[in-house]
């Protein structure tokens, strides 16, 4: 899923990245790739605010009924503009999806513990849990007793399956707008967020909200250039900083992108952390420039070297 293009670039996009995953959205974004007014509703909101995932999110928010057939979509946008735009203008996607730690766990295996875990763009925070989760990677092997729900992905390659969970000593994160855990109109806002037809997905956000509440981790809320020295002065006096991140960097501008990468790259080389990043493959092209990346995967990166292919959900992790 790319940020970049005119409008029915990016919905046509959006709906290759959606496919096999929601019929609702793939409908969706291919009626608004072809509807002109449409394209003249979204023009008076930000570039970054016309994303799919959020305006699909507001009418969803409003009424639009999903599933749903695209007609149901365009009248709630056209009829109640008003509350739409503004509940765009006000929310941001912050999907915080925790099936994604089933393709980063075994990346984060890779790095010496105990852990200080820095997410960047961590919404409420709930994929800064790794060590409360058991995994499933089957054929090849698994993790389980930590006594919360479990994680699978289905695998392919050379994965270096885990043998223990990680060992988390601190955890902490950055985002613009955190989201609370024990905020009821936050977690029904996320709820939102996940796609119609992802009932799994939406019972696994209730479990990932519950195991959240057990240890709710403070998040800073600020602009990551500013925030993150901070955060790692924190996480080093407690384990190996591991700053990670997944679909996030694809909301910043280009030359915030090339910021971040060169950031995270003197970081990495002046040994101040570890760095795992999970981004769609034009997002960060200096670390994903030379692979062909179906769509609906991300690269999965660690200190910019990509390790595997993973689906946008972590339904799936291919080894590289």
């Amino acid at each position: 899923m790319e940020m970049d293009g005119d409008v029915a670039e990016r919905y046509r996009d959006f709906a290759a990245y959606a496919e096999g995953d929601s019929d609702t959205f793939v409908e969706w974004a291919l009626g608004v790739a072809e509807d002109p007014e449409v394209h003249a509703w979204l023009s008076d909101l930000p570039r970054g605010k016309q994303q799919p995932n959020l305006v699909f999110a507001a009418a969803r928010w409003h009424g639009a009924a999903a599933p749903g057939d695209y007609a149901g979509l365009r009248k709630v946008l056209l009829e109640r503009e008003h509350e739409v735009k503004a509940t765009i203008r006000e929310r941001a996607t912050q999907t915080n999806e925790v099936g994604r730690l089933a393709t980063l766990v075994p990346v984060l295996s890779l790095v010496e513990g105990p852990l200080s875990l820095i997410e960047v763009g961590a919404s409420a925070g709930l994929c800064l849990y790794p060590d409360r989760y058991d995994y499933d990677w089957a054929p090849l092997g698994g993790l389980t007793g930590s006594g919360g729900p479990t994680l699978a992905a289905s695998p392919s390659g050379e994965l270096p399956v885990p043998t223990r969970h990680p060992e988390v000593a601190w955890r902490g994160g950055v985002d613009l707008n955190p989201l609370d855990v024990q905020d009821a109109d936050a977690m029904a806002w996320l709820t939102t967020l996940v796609w119609p037809e992802q009932d799994a997905r939406r019972e696994r956000l209730r479990a990932a909200v519950q195991v959240a509440l057990q240890e709710p981790t403070a998040i800073v809320a600020g602009d990551l250039f500013d925030a993150l020295p901070g955060l790692l002065d924190q996480a080093a006096e407690h384990g190996t900083p591991v700053v990670f991140h997944s679909a996030v960097i694809a909301y910043l501008d280009p030359a915030d992108r090339a910021r971040f990468h060169e950031l995270m790259t003197g970081l990495v080389g002046d040994g101040a952390c570890r760095w795992v990043s999970n981004e769609a493959p034009k997002v960060l092209p200096e670390v994903t420039g030379a692979y062909d990346v179906p769509a609906g995967r991300f690269v999965t990166a660690l200190d910019g070297v990509p390790v595997a292919l993973s689906h946008g959900h972590g339904h799936a992790l291919e080894w590289l």
